[in-house]
């Protein structure tokens, strides 16, 4: 229990982790689409940052969508920078294992992301996803601009009515501004596509989310 509880605090601050000035390394293309993964990206892609969970089978979900420009997965919601993947395991930098989604909204809406997200994962489970524990494994959004966040937050009010009448608890997503988003090691991005048997404990609810389903 004293485990469980240490994996599942916020680490403050003050005890993160210094991280580094060095930036990870980043591969040049998408593994499956063939696009950048750092910006620039083109005139009218948007851009949402989310935790889900482990963030190979997070990734998986959006880079199989229609519209979805790239896909990229790193660290967000922390103190330390330009952390490594054992550094967020520890709990000590404060991130959440993230992906950055970049997408055309002519084609896929914001809505349609978030109808990805919310159907994707169970966004009631706190610091936690299925048997994967910590605080790295948090459900989160961050959004880039006020219009993104009336959106975040009017589907999350939708969809907790949803999820309430089929017995689940109260949405934990942390919804926070966007800030730095740090890319994860090269053999993080795309995994599932380089190792198709890979774990991915991704799981959703079963609950529909009605607004993303009257935009789809």
């Amino acid at each position: 229990m004293f485990l469980f509880e240490k994996m599942t605090k916020q680490v403050s601050a003050e005890h993160a982790l210094p991280g580094r000035a060095e930036a990870m390394p980043v591969p040049e293309r998408h593994e499956v689409l063939g696009t950048p993964l750092v910006p620039p990206f083109p005139d009218g892609m948007e851009q949402l940052v989310v935790g889900m969970g482990c963030f190979w089978g997070a990734e998986r979900v959006f880079w199989q969508a229609d519209g979805v420009y790239t896909t990229a997965v790193g660290y967000a919601g922390g103190y330390t920078p330009n952390p490594t993947y054992k550094e967020v395991c520890s709990g000590k930098t404060g991130h959440t294992e993230a992906v950055l989604v970049v997408f055309d909204p002519a084609v896929l809406p914001l809505e349609g992301v978030l109808r990805l997200f919310w159907e994707g994962h169970d966004p009631t489970q706190g610091n936690r996803q299925g048997n994967d524990v910590g605080t790295q494994y948090r459900s989160a959004i961050y959004w880039a601009d006020d219009a993104q966040r009336e959106t975040v937050e009017s589907t999350r009010d939708m969809f907790q009515a949803e999820l309430t009448q089929a017995g689940y608890g109260t949405i934990s997503t942390e919804i926070a501004a966007a800030g730095p988003f740090y890319y994860a090691e090269d053999y993080h991005q795309q995994y599932l596509a380089k190792n198709p048997n890979g774990y991915c404990g991704l799981g959703g609810t079963g609950v529909a989310c009605p607004v993303g389903l009257k935009t789809a």
